[in-house]
């Protein structure tokens, strides 16, 4: 999968596009879960302040 995704962010229309992966914790069990996301540059302070 990271070489589809590397070559997907290589592409020239795709500059301002990162690959952004957050730890969120489960309420329930406590255990922590792997949230990932292709998002715009622009965007990736939004996706950090949201949970």
């Amino acid at each position: 999968m990271a070489k589809k995704v590397v070559a997907t962010l290589k592409k020239a229309d795709s500059k301002n596009l990162v690959k952004v992966v957050k730890m969120v914790r489960n309420e329930k069990t406590g255990s922590y879960n792997f949230k990932e996301d292709i998002i715009g540059k622009e965007f990736t302070a939004e996706f950090f302040k949201n949970k």
